[in-house]
């Protein structure tokens, strides 16, 4: 099967090479914090709650958020490689030119986001909440999407390839040029009037056909 083909350019971080090495996790990070130019690794940030933080041209590699709240935080050129999220709560975040790349996000709390020019490669995202989000020039390229949460977000070339997206919830997301060809979209939630404009296969045609009252006979 020949890869996907790329519809949309994704903008990378602009992260300067050399970085030195950060140390956060140690300290409390307090509301409004601005971080920069550093790489934060192989440490557990553990029960921290700040407002309003900004990490500006950061790499965060092998690091474990637990029990973490960083709600309106600010994620500018960033990276985050091989991270656990699980349960992060980063409502109402501003994302730009950022990559998740091979991340553990489960259950995560993007609610009321901002996202431009992000990339999410490999990332497990199941039961993650992304309702009222603003996406723009955004990736998801072979995830775990299972029953995570869409709904009411706005979608501007956002693309999708390769993803199991198992109950995913996309009601009230204008689909138009969405394409799902290669994505597994079983039991997705989503309304009639949403679909218009979609790109699917024949066979995922079928998913759609119980939303219209249709019954599809062999």
């Amino acid at each position: 099967m020949s890869k996907p083909k790329k519809e949309i350019t994704i903008l990378k971080p602009q992260i300067p090479k050399n970085l030195g090495s950060l140390d956060i996790a140690n300290n409390p990070i307090k509301d409004e914090d601005f971080f920069t130019m550093g790489i934060i690794s192989g440490c557990y940030i553990d029960e921290q709650r700040a407002e309003k933080v900004i990490f500006e041209n950061i790499v965060f590699e092998n690091v474990v958020f637990t029990d973490s709240y960083f709600e309106n935080i600010e994620l500018t050129d960033v990276k985050f490689i091989n991270c656990d999220l699980s349960n992060i709560d980063f409502r109402g975040a501003i994302v730009h030119r950022v990559e998740f790349v091979d991340c553990k996000i489960i259950g995560a709390s993007f609610i009321d986001g901002t996202f431009r020019n992000v990339l999410f490669n490999n990332c497990n995202l199941n039961y993650t909440n992304f309702r009222f989000s603003d996406l723009k020039q955004v990736e998801f390229s072979q995830c775990l999407l299972n029953s995570s949460d869409f709904q009411n977000s706005k979608f501007v070339k956002v693309e999708f390839l390769e993803n199991n997206m198992k109950q995913i919830q996309l009601s009230g997301v204008k689909l138009k040029d969405i394409d799902f060809t290669t994505c597994d979209i079983e039991g997705i939630g989503v309304r009639v009037e949403d679909l218009q404009g979609a790109i699917i296969t024949s066979t995922q045609a079928i998913v759609f056909a119980g939303l219209l009252g249709l019954k599809i006979k062999e």
